[in-house]
């Protein structure tokens, strides 16, 4: 793929050049500036999750794109997942009551783990160190780094998108336990607390292997059974168990729509029939997203229940 030109400058880029849309993947804590610019440029944006590191981010973006007339959607590897589409509509459809409690875990080596090497040259076996692996900026607090902000953004991601609510508040716990090169956290929780549900959101840097994967990491407990699915799988299923039930339902998801299989596609789509999104990529869905995450990062610091203040913000 031959590249045209190459920027050190976004404002540059945006000053020389004209866009259709933009593709935002920098630090966490840049997304509003560069949404901004990018508002002001008249170019649409795809930013990838989560949304904003904090919620007043989330917001600024939110009103640059209205007031510019731009659109903006918020990229997760999630929603192109057949099987968690699949799980979606069975609790929609009732098949295990109402929603109780949504279980997600998820974890790896962190960024550049402990197996990583230099690329290219001399070097290219020799293993990063701790202060090497700082330099990256998912590791740097002020940067929006952390594991809790990188992984448990998921789990908040699916409380929203499988209950259908809206959190009230959020309690959070993060540590450092095994990078102390870094500023950021390698581990973190969030509880979020719904109106008719609760759910759980783990994320850890520290997990080396794969056996914790092997119940879930996705489990939704209902009234009247479970519905669970594994992300990393290489035949992905969803399994709903009930009571009373001889054996575990193995459900196929449906492939997706052709045109709208993928990031690209979708928002195509969407800018040019102006059918509307997919709910999970919207901003008003992922104002919610981050009003947990939010209220879980202030909660980390306070030791205290965090309000969402979901009403105060949220846009339908």
């Amino acid at each position: 793929l031959r590249v045209p030109q190459c920027y050190e400058d976004y404002r540059e880029m945006l000053d020389r050049e004209r866009f259709d849309i933009v593709i935002v993947n920098c630090e966490n804590s840049q997304h509003p500036d560069v949404v901004e610019a990018c508002a002001r440029a008249g170019a649409h944006v795809c930013v990838e999750k989560p949304m904003a590191a904090t919620l007043p981010d989330a917001l600024r973006m939110q009103r640059a794109c209205e007031s510019a007339g731009t659109k903006m959607i918020i990229n997760w590897p999630v929603t192109w997942l057949a099987h968690a589409r699949k799980a979606k509509e069975l609790v929609d459809a009732g098949a295990i009551g109402r929603v109780l409690e949504i279980d997600y875990r998820v974890g790896s080596s962190g960024p550049f783990g402990p197996g990583a090497q230099h690329c290219g040259g001399a070097d290219s076996v020799a293993p990063m160190t701790g202060p090497e692996r700082a330099s990256v900026w998912l590791h740097q607090r002020e940067a929006g780094g952390g594991a809790m902000v990188d992984l448990c953004c998921y789990g908040a991601l699916y409380s929203c998108w499988f209950t259908g609510e809206r959190a009230t508040a959020a309690m959070g716990l993060k540590a450092n336990l095994d990078s102390q090169w870094a500023d950021a956290e390698d581990n973190g929780v969030i509880v979020a607390r719904f109106p008719q549900s609760i759910a759980v959101a783990r994320g850890s840097w520290t997990t080396i292997g794969k056996s914790y994967l092997s119940a879930g990491p996705v489990v939704v407990y209902g009234t009247k059974g479970i519905v669970r699915f594994d992300i990393y799988t290489e035949k992905p299923v969803v399994r709903v168990e009930c009571p009373g039930q001889a054996e575990v339902e193995i459900h196929q998801p449906d492939p997706l729509p052709a045109h709208r299989a993928n990031t690209a596609l979708e928002f195509l789509n969407h800018l040019e029939t102006g059918e509307p999104l997919h709910e999970t990529l919207t901003p008003a869905f992922n104002l919610k997203v981050i009003g947990i995450l939010d209220a879980g990062v202030r909660s980390a610091a306070t030791g205290k229940l965090e309000p969402v203040n979901d009403q105060a913000w949220c846009v339908d």
